[in-house]
């Protein structure tokens, strides 16, 4: 059964660059941690 949305097959597929970032670490690390900071700041400024 291959039922999926017709808009799923006209997506554009990501370049090997993005894959690349996406497949990196290092990359991910540093979003989870920017990410995380970001957050810390707004919940105490917030509280």
């Amino acid at each position: 059964m291959t039922h999926y949305d017709p808009r799923i097959g006209e997506a554009p597929l990501p370049t090997s660059g993005e894959l690349r970032r996406r497949r990196n670490i290092f990359t991910q690390f540093w979003i989870f941690v920017s990410t995380s900071w970001t957050m810390f700041w707004l919940a105490k400024r917030k509280h």
